[in-house]
């Protein structure tokens, strides 16, 4: 990976970081335990596979329903007071949280029309648990649980009319358009940020020099990731066009009352004083930046 690779190079070989991918050490939803536990030193998966533990995880992880850019959302992290306040959820389960590498956001795909919030009423798709379920029944739709890897049938026998699986041009890769016709674009309701997290310990026993390596060479992850995922949706979206595929780029208006409603299922999910004080944290720079009033 290009991050290993670089903080070898910057360090004149001082961090040598060998990487494990694919649950080739502990399953994904493991990973951070196993780094809390010793048995990894750090975690590049995403917050939001720790709701369980605390749900503020939820708001380092996957905000919905907040920014519209992945800059907006960094820029909470880094100028809004986020880092600190996240640090403090991290470092209570003995992690140190270095930064975040955000695609973009996601795309709704859909067997029929999704041009605004009254497209959602009685649309059945495929939802990951949680967060995303609350505010889409609370918007009409019908959202279903189920494994990433029953979407393709689901789809192909009407089980469900869509699904929230990744961006889109992921989704092209996939082969979803194949199946259906219709995509929100740019999207509006899920912005993942997948984190570096590492055991605290482990973070404390390095050099000043060593953690600001490893920070740079996170930060540029954050910007080159954001960058080419930019360039990848747009020629996908290109594409797309040409093969019949209708993209809908939701009016601001649409976009503000789908924030509107998750801000009202932020603050039910927000059950725990971390939680609540990210959320209050995420509103307060959300309103200087005029995304909500």
């Amino acid at each position: 990976a290009q991050f290993a690779e670089d903080v070898e190079v910057m360090s004149n070989g001082s961090l040598d970081i060998e990487m494990f991918y694919s649950s080739s050490v502990v399953a994904t939803l493991e990973t951070f335990d196993a780094a809390v536990n010793g048995i990894l030193d750090c975690d590049m998966t995403g917050g939001a596979y720790q709701t369980g533990k605390n749900s503020a995880f939820q708001f380092v992880g996957d905000i919905m329903g907040g920014y519209d850019t992945p800059y907006q959302q960094l820029s909470w992290l880094y100028y809004g007071g986020g880092y600190e306040a996240a640090q403090q959820l991290y470092n209570k389960e003995g992690m140190q949280l270095i930064g975040w590498w955000i695609y973009g956001q996601e795309s709704m795909s859909s067997s029929r029309p999704l041009a605004g919030p009254e497209d959602l009423k009685n649309w059945k798709f495929r939802s990951p648990p949680g967060l995303e379920t609350e505010i889409f029944t609370a918007m009409g739709a019908s959202p279903i649980v189920m494994d990433f890897t029953e979407i393709f049938t689901a789809l192909e026998t009407g089980i469900i009319d869509g699904a929230d699986a990744s961006g889109l041009a992921n989704n092209v890769g996939l082969g979803i358009y194949d199946i259906v016709k219709h995509a929100t674009y740019p999207g509006f309701h899920s912005m993942p940020s997948d984190h570096l997290a590492c055991n605290k310990m482990v973070w404390d026993s390095l050099t000043e020099g060593e953690r600001r390596i490893i920070d740079t060479a996170m930060q540029k992850v954050s910007l080159q990731t954001a960058l080419s995922n930019d360039k990848k949706n747009a020629e996908a979206a290109a594409m797309l066009k040409t093969q019949g595929v209708t993209l809908y780029d939701w009016s601001a208006e649409d976009r503000a009352a789908f924030r509107a409603r998750a801000q009202g299922a932020w603050d039910t999910f927000a059950d725990t004083p971390e939680a609540k004080a990210l959320v209050k944290s995420h509103r307060e720079y959300l309103t200087a930046l005029g995304l909500i009033q």
